[in-house]
């Protein structure tokens, strides 16, 4: 007898019917969305207690304020969905358990402070590329880095410029309602205060015209690029330091002109921007604090002398925890397929490798 027409219609599709998202997936999407919309919450909360209850915040940069909401829920949510993956969430446990280890402290108290100048401040690994790609990182990297650490607090309201004239020269800096410091504008204290953000944007744009002007001459950057996630982060960054640049000008030499038409555009540029961090080749800003830990869950085995051996040339391939983390990350992908082995050689054993199964089962008999 056959079932009614009703019940058929109700029942769920099976998994992997067209049209359906599996469990895992939509597992994955409902945890990240949450982490999301909890990590917005929390910003809104701050920059409201931060402001002052608002008393502080300026309505002129709202949307710059709604921006960085909006760059909240995509970090968090993008990073769930990352370190929901196998590889990196067996990469982000033992990165962070290496980072907040007692033991290792104790064993090398001075390595993470280290690393964290070297691997993060002053990223020396790539100096080994090319010192010219290692100095324009460097001048997007701390510009970018002044002009957060200036604009955000700014953007929030929890830093506020006031004079008790209404026009200076004199000026308090306060921090959440709490004097920090006074200075003159005329001098040079009062001159890099208001000018923090143009020393931000004269080191981002050679960096940043350094890096575009590579994806357009290198052969090997052109081959892999593309515009909207290598091209298109360099020029919102040329933009919003050009139009920075631009307001400071017109303030100072043109009494104001055309400062309405460059503020809107600077405005659009910068919010787009922050929008599309999350999304973009942006985020490995936010990746890259957690390799610090993986790199010293490594530096720890390595003083530990537990080094792996490759099992054919006797070469040193990397220390045995992460070999063995790399065995766990393969079985957790299903990539395994009973050649647990595999990552027990260097690279170029495993090319060699590959080259004589091919020979022997593909090409067999061939000369």
């Amino acid at each position: 007898m056959s079932e009614p027409t009703e019940v058929l219609a109700a029942a769920p599709p099976p998994p992997g019917a067209p049209g359906t998202t599996p469990p895992a997936r939509r597992s994955v999407t409902a945890r990240a969305t949450l982490a999301g919309t909890l990590v917005s919450l929390l910003l809104i909360a701050a920059i409201v207690l931060g402001s002052r209850l608002l008393r502080d915040f300026d309505s002129a940069l709202l949307p710059y304020a709604v921006a960085t909401v909006f760059l909240a829920f995509g970090v968090a949510y993008r990073y769930t969905v990352w370190v929901s993956a196998p590889g990196a969430r067996r990469l982000f446990k033992k990165g962070f358990g290496s980072f907040f280890s007692a033991a290792n402290f104790k064993k090398a108290p001075t390595a993470v402070p280290k690393m964290i100048a070297t691997y993060l401040g002053f990223q020396k690994f790539l100096g080994a590329r090319s010192r010219a790609r290692w100095a324009a990182h460097q001048l997007i990297f701390w510009g970018c880095l002044l002009a957060a650490a200036i604009t955000f607090p700014l953007t929030w309201g929890w830093f506020t410029f006031t004079s008790d004239s209404g026009s200076g020269p004199g000026y308090e800096m306060r921090i959440w309602g709490f004097k920090i410091i006074g200075f003159d504008s005329l001098n040079i204290v009062g001159w890099l205060m208001f000018h923090g953000l143009d020393i931000a944007a004269v080191l981002v744009i050679p960096g940043a015209c350094y890096f575009l002007w590579r994806r357009m001459k290198d052969r090997g950057a052109i081959t892999g690029q593309r515009f909207a996630y290598d091209m298109l982060p360099l020029i919102c960054l040329i933009v919003i330091s050009v139009t920075g640049l631009l307001l400071t000008f017109s303030s100072i030499f043109l009494h104001g002109g055309g400062y309405e038409f460059l503020a809107i555009l600077h405005m659009v540029s910068v919010v787009f921007t922050l929008v599309y961090i999350p999304f973009g080749k942006f985020f490995h800003i936010v990746q890259r604090p957690a390799a610090v830990g993986m790199q010293l869950f490594k530096y720890t085995a390595r003083q530990d002398d537990q080094i792996f051996a490759c099992k054919r040339c006797g070469e040193p391939i990397d220390t045995a925890p992460y070999v063995e983390n790399l065995r766990g990350t393969m079985k957790d992908l299903d990539l395994d397929l009973g050649f647990d082995a595999w990552a027990e050689y260097c690279p170029r054993c495993k090319r060699v490798l590959r080259g004589n199964a091919y020979l022997t089962h593909v090409k067999k008999g061939f000369k």
